[in-house]
């Protein structure tokens, strides 16, 4: 269908080219947020018309909001690409490696990521991630796709240092500000293959991560099967797919900016 975000004062808009229409009041009751929407989709796209979305709003003159702002889960993987496993030192998993961040680690496009005062070495990891649209439990691969709605970008920054010495990843993974997202949600339709994107990151313009969606470990498919073998899937939970290797340190004042094929880019500053 097109792009979806939050803009402004948690209007919900639809990015069509450079222009942001808000759709937030298009029905009866209004959209209380984009997981609402995600909720009504297929009540939406019997009613949206595109001819009747009114003025639109140039996207350099509106503030972008994480798309997803409270989910009951982000769920990411550890070690689902090669290349990361191998920088890491370590094996390639048999089976996914499942962790969670927190919601209040989500922060939005252009905001600041704070680096915690008790941390030496922070890390980022890009990530492709895609969102849930349809509640399921033990759901077949062969059905995954129904239960997805979309994708985004998902900016796993990481304590490294807490991370090697804890037993757990909440504390390295799990800090406010650690979870950068967005800058919008592409639904599924525009994306044809999401095992073929260009995935890249640069830190003050240098490049750092440059791999592609095709090196995953574990597809898609296959995540959504066996992670819900565990938990319910629920429309707006966010699934981070891993990184490809290219990992390093971030400072303060630095400047990231991540970008994969067909979504965009999210740009973050380190504070």
């Amino acid at each position: 269908m097109t792009k979806f975000l939050l803009f402004d004062k948690n209007q919900i808009g639809i990015l069509i080219e450079d222009q942001v229409f808000d759709i937030s009041s298009l029905t009866d009751p209004p959209y209380k947020n984009l997981i609402d929407l995600i909720k009504r989709y297929s009540e939406f796209k019997e009613k949206i018309n595109f001819d009747n979305l009114g003025g639109g709003k140039e996207l350099k003159k509106v503030k972008i909001l994480p798309p997803i702002q409270n989910p009951s889960k982000i769920i990411c993987l550890g070690l689902n690409y090669a290349s990361h496993a191998a920088e890491e030192g370590k094996e390639v998993p048999s089976e996914p490696i499942l962790f969670f961040k927190p919601p209040s680690a989500i922060i939005a496009h252009n905001d600041e990521i704070v680096y915690p005062e008790i941390s030496e070495h922070v890390d980022h990891e890009i990530e492709l991630a895609f969102i849930i649209g349809k509640r399921g439990r033990f759901i077949e691969e062969s059905k995954a796709y129904e239960h997805i709605f979309g994708y985004t970008i998902l900016l796993d920054i990481t304590a490294r240092d807490l991370q090697r010495k804890d037993f757990t990843l909440l504390r390295g993974k799990g800090f406010d500000t650690f979870a950068p997202t967005g800058p919008w949600i592409v639904t599924k339709d525009e994306i044809k293959n999401p095992h073929q994107l260009s995935i890249k990151l640069w830190v003050n313009e240098e490049i750092r991560h440059d791999g592609n969606t095709k090196e995953m470990v574990f597809k898609i498919p296959f995540l959504v099967h066996s992670i819900s073998q565990v938990m319910t899937l629920e429309p707006g939970d966010l699934i981070a797919t891993g990184t490809p290797a290219g990992i390093g340190p971030l400072n303060r004042g630095d400047q990231i900016k991540s970008w994969i094929e067909g979504i965009g880019y999210l740009e973050n500053k380190v504070v």
